[in-house]
């Protein structure tokens, strides 16, 4: 099970639409922050402080590459938040056919 502080900064940080474009972007491979930033209508330093939380979160990761900064996506942190929603489906699965079970006897009365 992942570390529920970690969890926490990984769902907040998904939590921004702005932030889930920029790793959905990324799916396609790393990507510079200028072309990261492009389609969002706002400043660059407030698009880096999306990036900085992503950053955080440990989402992704950038390097400079000459005088680009180059962003790439993470896929541990994405790997464990698939592991405990999985979890939770699981949980949540076993609960439901446990009470469709119960409904269903207290019908056959």
């Amino acid at each position: 099970m992942p570390n529920q502080q970690h969890l926490d900064r990984v769902f907040s940080a998904l939590a921004n639409s702005t932030r889930r474009e920029v790793m959905e972007s990324l799916r396609a491979g790393p990507q510079s922050v200028s072309d990261l930033a492009a389609p969002h209508a706002m400043s660059l330093p407030s698009f880096m402080q999306h990036l900085r939380l992503l950053q955080d979160a440990g989402l992704v990761r950038s390097e400079k590459r000459g005088r680009v900064r180059m962003v790439e996506a993470c896929k541990a942190p994405m790997l464990e938040l698939e592991s405990w929603l999985d979890e939770q489906r699981i949980t949540w699965e076993r609960r439901l056919d446990q009470l469709d079970n119960f409904v269903s006897k207290e019908r056959r009365r």
